[in-house]
């Protein structure tokens, strides 16, 4: 595909992801797997292209938000271990497809321990032979976020039923740190305390625990003593550096690239857009970009966001529209001219990082990495790190 005859487009850089997991991975704690995070299309870089990249390059296991996206990377050959942990205990057809799949799935109630439960002695008594593999669960315990698993006083109960059944499998437990982006914050002591109260308890009701993991990108980073089995990463992976002012060696893996459509002058006291909110205050030159809330960029980045264009920067002015926006070249002295192409934010010579146009949006470089939407057309740069032909190196985001 030529991509100047696409007007709108993500590039995502495997080789970069590939480095990134590499880094990770001598980061590491001894006998420490790292589980790849590669929920929302893997931060909409492309799941299974990231997938395949992480484990070709030091990822032991993969870890998902839901069932339909385990599912889909199990469709598209992947067979590593693979966890998703956001489900409904009342999705029957959900959960047996995900234990047929061999899906490992996030416990963080009762009643979702009592739907696997079912779910396999289902599936055992259907199976020819009655040898289904066991359900395999990761139990996800309430450490101090406050907002998925299992509450200490149900501790027991959770752990009892999973214990007793007799084709589930406990693999071991699982929390969230709320506040490792903050690595002096008290809670990150707080929340491991309770996590290895849960192992010790588990463990003395009969569960082996063998493999237990609660640091995600910034506490694997920063508190290797947290480590535990192994730790799930998310937008390290991707180059996101997960602490502010911090610096990791990690290599962003997107640029969003668009192509100038046109380009315009414009006179002294003209004004651009919806509510003519700009007003050009000498002659100059305006370049239209494809590109507006509907492909994910907020209308919120008026009047911070800079656009690169030939490694030169130029502000955006005016509102941001459905499917379009505008920057103002000035007096056009480096000549940019339809065709050119310009970068939202990403790794092109003197474009705005995911995390500096998180900052002036007052947000943060999760949410920009999963902003290019709409009529984004995903490519990837060195497809051979996730074993990917040529062929099949283009996407639709």
């Amino acid at each position: 595909m030529n991509n100047h005859c696409t007007l709108l487009r993500t590039r995502i850089d495997l080789d970069a992801i590939a480095h990134n997991t590499r880094l990770i991975a001598e980061r590491l704690s001894p006998g420490t797997r790292l589980m790849a995070v590669v929920k929302a299309d893997g931060y909409h870089h492309g799941a299974l292209a990231v997938a395949a990249t992480a484990l070709n390059h030091g990822a032991d296991a993969l870890g998902v938000a839901t069932i339909p996206e385990a599912l889909e990377l199990r469709g598209a050959g992947i067979d590593a271990p693979l966890l998703a942990w956001l489900w409904a205990a009342q999705d029957d057809d959900g959960v047996e497809g995900a234990l047929a799949a061999r899906v490992a799935l996030g416990i963080p109630s009762v009643d979702h321990a009592r739907a696997v439960i079912a779910a396999a002695s289902r599936l055992q008594e259907e199976s020819q032979d009655g040898s289904h593999p066991a359900a395999r669960v990761f139990i996800k315990v309430e450490t101090g976020m406050h907002r998925s698993g299992v509450d200490p006083e149900r501790w027991a109960e959770v752990m009892d039923l999973l214990r007793d059944a007799p084709n589930v499998e406990v693999l071991g437990l699982f929390s969230h740190l709320s506040c490792a982006d903050d690595p002096d914050h008290p809670a990150n002591d707080a929340q491991a305390e309770q996590f290895a109260r849960a192992i010790a308890y588990g463990r003395e009701r009969g569960l082996a625990l063998p493999i237990n993991h609660l640091c995600n990108s910034p506490g694997t980073l920063t508190r290797p003593d947290l480590h535990h089995d192994m730790v799930r990463v998310g937008v390290a992976l991707y180059g996101g550096e997960p602490i502010p002012a911090r610096e990791h060696g990690l290599r962003p893996a997107m640029s969003w690239l668009a192509t100038v459509a046109l380009v315009k002058p414009v006179a002294p006291g003209e004004a651009t857009s919806y509510g003519l909110t700009w007003t050009a205050e000498r002659p100059g030159w305006l370049a239209v970009l494809p590109v507006g809330y509907a492909d994910g960029l907020p209308r919120a980045a008026q009047g911070v966001l800079e656009v690169a264009i030939g490694g030169r920067r130029y502000p955006q002015v005016g509102r941001v529209c459905m499917d379009q926006i505008l920057v103002d070249l000035g007096e056009n002295p480096a000549g940019v001219a339809p065709g050119d192409e310009a970068c939202i934010f990403g790794t092109e010579p003197g474009a705005m990082s995911a995390s500096e146009l998180a900052e002036a949006l007052h947000t943060i470089n999760y949410e920009v990495m999963c902003r290019p939407t709409g009529r984004t057309v995903r490519t990837f740069v060195a497809p051979e790190a996730a074993g990917l032909s040529a062929a099949r190196h283009e996407s639709e985001a």
